[in-house]
């Protein structure tokens, strides 16, 4: 994975000139795409009929690791494909959480949910022993925060398991080739893994990126990615609750877990302008800070990153998390004739000449049928492991996970960074996290005697 890269900086950003071997950039813009898209069937009626699953009645089962709202609705999606489906196990170091998700799962689906409380493990190895009690062939979802994606995808893959991960997918490198080594092991024994970027599967999304790509504003010259809104959420750490079970409940606001609001918060819009780019970007430089945040957490309020790509032209993310500020969540991307409004949080992509969204500018807007990207991913999940059809999505994931990363380390570093130190970095944010044991166990960043936490400073804080 490692590769060299030569950049000149100047005063002048007009004459950044880049020579890559960046790994992923050793694909034309059709493979970069086909790679994106890779297993994904038809577009309407799945064909469930060609069933190769080993179950002699053809049910697939499924666990759940992650128990939270994003992994309750992972499991309602993957009961609601086409065809036999059960949800046999679950996991969480909650049991409250557990518990409230199984009411809630079993009240829709009846017995479609067989999960008997033997089968319903607690804990920091509850993952392992749902997972043990699936076949080889059947379905886990990996919903736990980010920081522990990498040791569950691990195990998965040495189990025989399919796997759904929700993004995002890492919170630093090391974490990022452990994936990215276990979805090579995965195309070896020919398992599936779907990662959470569902916007890859919103049909609005696909529709406009697919005339962009046919030349609909010309040649692409600069995509903006934003996420802009009001605060994060924070609880108060409860009576006699430990630091480590505060900062889980949290993990929205503590970087080891989530990687930062760059990465889990904004990682559908770096990635979809990546997507329509056809590349991922090479270096990045930016800034960020904590200006009016005063609750104890690790949290930025601001980033502010512009991303390189090989071509020269750039990516500019912002993302921002306070009150009373202007808000938007899209991406806009400009092209040599003409602009385009798309991605997370825009319902109805459109295309407009030139470069002002004005309604008698307007050449296109989405007008296709609704599209449930959440459902349809899985939707494309279940057809492939009934159909036996090859279904990876492990790089593409792991490279936009990326991305987040290398923009959270130039931002929080105030350094110039590219991919190739990025990716080589051997910083982990949280090391050790696979001997946790109990919620009573130390946890990786402790407050100081004013209850503050170890926030980045740009300028002093080292990422590589």
């Amino acid at each position: 994975m490692m590769c060299q890269s030569k950049h000149l900086w100047t005063n002048d950003p007009q004459k950044v000139r880049v020579e890559s071997t960046h790994p992923a950039q050793k694909q034309s813009r059709r493979n970069f795409l086909g790679t994106a898209a890779a297993g994904v069937g038809s577009l309407s009626i799945l064909q469930v009929s060609r069933m190769v699953h080993a179950s002699e009645d053809n049910t697939i089962q499924v666990a759940l690791v992650g128990c939270g709202g994003r992994g309750t609705g992972a499991a309602a999606n993957a009961l609601s494909t086409p065809g036999p489906t059960r949800l046999v196990a679950m996991a969480d170091v909650f049991p409250n959480r557990l518990e409230s998700s199984f009411a809630q799962l079993s009240k829709q689906f009846g017995e479609k949910v067989d999960v008997p409380p033997e089968r319903r493990f607690v804990g920091f190895d509850a993952y392992k022993k749902a997972m043990d009690f699936l076949r080889p062939g059947d379905v886990v979802l990996l919903a736990t925060p980010p920081a522990f994606r990498p040791l569950h995808l691990e195990y998965a893959v040495s189990r025989g398991l399919h796997v759904f991960m929700e993004k995002s997918f890492a919170v630093d490198a090391p974490g990022v080739r452990r994936v990215l080594k276990a979805g090579e092991e995965a195309s070896q024994k020919n398992l599936k893994i779907a990662g959470g970027l569902m916007s890859r599967h919103h049909q609005a999304i696909e529709e406009t990126i697919q005339r962009i790509h046919d030349g609909a504003i010309g040649k692409v010259i600069t995509c903006w990615a934003y996420r802009m809104h009001g605060p994060v959420g924070f609880t108060p750490k409860s009576p006699g609750m430990s630091e480590l079970a505060h900062q889980i409940r949290n993990y929205s606001c503590f970087t080891w877990l989530n990687g930062s609001f760059l990465l889990d918060w904004l990682i559908h819009n770096l990635d979809v302008s990546c997507w329509v780019k056809g590349q991922w970007p090479i270096s990045a430089q930016g800034q960020g800070g904590r200006q009016v945040r005063e609750v104890p957490d690790q949290l930025f309020d601001h980033y502010a990153v512009e991303f390189h790509f090989p071509d020269g032209t750039r990516l500019f993310a912002q993302g921002r998390h306070q009150a009373a500020t202007w808000g938007f969540w899209g991406c806009v991307i400009h092209g040599s004739e003409g602009m385009a409004l798309l991605g997370e949080g825009i319902a109805e992509p459109r295309i407009y000449r030139g470069h002002q969204p004005e309604n008698d500018a307007l050449l296109w807007r989405y007008e296709g049928p609704p599209c449930n990207p959440y459902q349809r991913e899985m939707d494309l999940l279940f057809e492939a492991i009934r159909n036996d059809q090859p279904y990876n999505e492990t790089e593409r994931c792991a490279f936009a996970c990326m991305v987040g990363i290398l923009g959270r380390m130039a931002a929080e570093s105030g350094k110039f960074i590219t991919w190739e130190e990025a990716m080589a970095s051997q910083l982990e944010l949280a090391p050790g996290l696979d001997n946790l044991k109990s919620l009573d166990d130390p946890a990786p960043v402790m407050p100081n005697e004013l209850g503050q936490y170890p926030i980045a400073k740009p300028g002093i804080t080292q990422v590589l």
